[in-house]
């Protein structure tokens, strides 16, 4: 089944190139304070839990969602492939480059299936579904975001079908962004994309012409993959310098445990219990000797195995010890 697109706008539509540049913004936010997590600035696992975790998840989300509306913009008139090669290339080239310097840089976290790496298979795979009914692009993506829940197997364990998503555990990465569930944005992009085109709200868009102040967001957004990058080099570069010269205390593997931990468990439990259900793992992590290897981010399927099975003691452990704590202080 396919479905015809209106035609294109006339002209460049600013609208989306400020979204973009926004977009942009927000990923120096978010970052920016990773980098300070990095080099001791802030609590540790900051970045990795509660709302700077979703935070990230939703300008990744808005990243793809705006690539899905750029793949019918371009195309819409047919797949001018020559433009979509030369843009694929940019991309790909991108994402390699960036996997060839964190493999030398952050080699137990490098980034092997990051943002660009989705953003060039998702292009591709993109085109399939342009001429595809928009409530068919929506049902598909509804399927895509709920597969990580229910068909997860060992049999994505294999390195080389980390990028699927489907694996049982989460491997190592700076930056993880695989098929399932990140093709869901841009194909709610393309959806939506149809849509706006059919209302002609596109073409309401391209009428708008924004003041001066939106110059810096309109050339940040039209030169993106420029920005993204040459942003992290730059931020990562000035935190480096900065701790050269007054670095951050030291903190003992035993507090930056103690901080993630509490900040991951604060998104699903009280104050309370994350505090002694945190100095319970990192007992056992200490008396096992894997709290080392812990931090190197050597996690195999043995560690993550391991880590599944003392987190369930811990809460079973710490459930009871606060079971017992109220029985004996409501018997007083």
């Amino acid at each position: 089944m396919q479905e015809p697109l209106p035609a294109r706008p006339s002209r460049r539509i600013e609208a989306i190139d400020i979204a973009r540049a926004l977009a942009l913004v927000a990923m120096a936010i978010y970052h920016f304070t990773w980098d300070l997590e990095h080099f001791g600035y802030a609590t540790p696992g900051l970045t990795e839990n509660g709302d700077w975790r979703l935070f990230a998840r939703c300008i990744a989300s808005s990243f793809l969602f705006l690539v899905g509306i750029s793949l019918v913009l371009a195309n819409r008139n047919g797949i001018r492939w020559p433009a979509f090669w030369k843009r694929f290339a940019m991309i790909a080239i991108a994402a390699a480059a960036i996997t060839l310097v964190t493999f030398f840089a952050t080699p137990d976290a490098f980034i092997f299936f990051g943002i660009l790496h989705e953003i060039a298979l998702a292009s591709l795979i993109g085109l399939l579904f342009l001429r595809v009914p928009a409530i068919v692009s929506l049902v598909i993506a509804a399927g895509i975001i709920a597969a990580p829940l229910y068909l997860r197997s060992p049999f994505f364990d294999h390195p080389a079908l980390w990028w699927v998503g489907l694996s049982p555990f989460d491997p190592h990465s700076n930056d993880y962004v695989p098929v399932f569930p990140w093709f869901a944005p841009v194909l709610i992009g393309i959806a939506c994309a149809k849509l706006a085109l059919r209302y002609g709200i596109f073409d309401a868009l391209a009428g708008w012409t924004p003041g001066g102040w939106a110059r810096p967001f309109t050339f940040a957004g039209r030169h993106s993959l420029a920005v993204y990058l040459l942003h992290q080099p730059i931020l990562f570069g000035s935190v480096w310098l900065y701790s050269q010269i007054l670095p951050a205390p030291t903190i003992p593997p035993e507090a930056r445990f103690t901080a993630a931990c509490e900040e991951r468990c604060a998104d699903n439990r009280d104050k309370e219990f994350c505090t002694r259900y945190c100095s319970c793992m990192l007992d056992r992590l200490e008396v096992g000797g894997q709290l080392g290897a812990l931090f190197s981010k050597r996690e195999d399927e043995a560690m993550h195995d391991k880590l599944q099975s003392l987190a369930l003691q811990c809460s079973e452990q710490t459930d009871e010890d606060l079971q017992r704590q109220g029985s004996e202080g409501g018997n007083q």
